[in-house]
């Protein structure tokens, strides 16, 4: 692996997975190996007598190379809900995933990882992903859903990565509301807000393209190397 990063969100559908996506395809364009990466999922659905996230699949479908799908997800859970109450008898172990995560690097230039819900969501009852963040030990993308309140969570969420003393990397905006008033407006001050790079604005669609939103991510010097 020559660079790795965490993907959050200001909150669960805050387009994580558009964003790790569409930056996977970026780094392709700049010719490098990518794979992806989701730890924990819940919401997931039996394929082939095993539990599998939509998001991780594509995910796997969209590396430059094949990727066993156990490496990718290794804690998948059926119910939609908090990881913490889905993985009741099954729970989470950091020590697990840093060991999966290591076989990853080890296979691309590139790893990103997914993470689940919000900065703080929990993944079992001690540890959320922050944590999950910091034992990995990459630097932070922020992916920030542009619609009403995006402007206060996304500064308390910038505010706790500086608190787990993680590097903030950047963050891209993701119009998840083709209606919202102001959006543009909305993202310049967050622009002025945040202090770190926007990597770029990805815009509404009915139907994704992640060669196309690729389009809209400028990777700044820090993040293609």
């Amino acid at each position: 692996m020559q660079q790795g990063y965490f993907i959050t969100g200001t909150d669960t559908n805050a387009g994580k997975t558009w964003a790790t996506l569409a930056l996977m395809q970026a780094f392709k364009n700049q010719h490098r190996t990518v794979v992806g990466m989701k730890p924990v999922a819940s919401g997931c659905r039996v394929e082939g007598g095993k539990l599998k996230n939509d998001d991780a699949l594509l995910l796997q479908q969209y590396a430059s190379i094949h990727i066993d799908y156990d490496l990718i997800n290794p804690y998948a859970y059926e119910p939609p809900i908090s990881p913490h109450l889905a993985g009741k008898n099954n729970p989470v172990d950091l020590a697990a995933l840093t060991s999966r995560f290591e076989q990853l690097k080890n296979l691309a230039d590139i790893v990103l990882v997914e993470g689940a819900g919000g900065w703080y969501a929990p993944i079992n009852d001690r540890e959320d992903i922050s944590d999950l963040a910091l034992a990995f030990g990459l630097p932070v993308i922020l992916t920030v859903a542009i619609k009403l309140g995006c402007i206060n969570h996304a500064k308390l969420t910038a505010q706790a990565i500086a608190i787990k003393g993680l590097k903030f990397a950047g963050w891209i905006a993701v119009r998840t509301d083709a209606d919202m008033p102001y959006a543009e407006a909305n993202i310049s001050t967050l622009e002025q807000a945040l202090h770190i790079p926007l990597l770029g604005v990805l815009p509404y669609l009915k139907q994704p393209d992640f060669s196309a939103l690729a389009d809209f991510l400028a990777l700044n010097k820090a993040l293609i190397g």
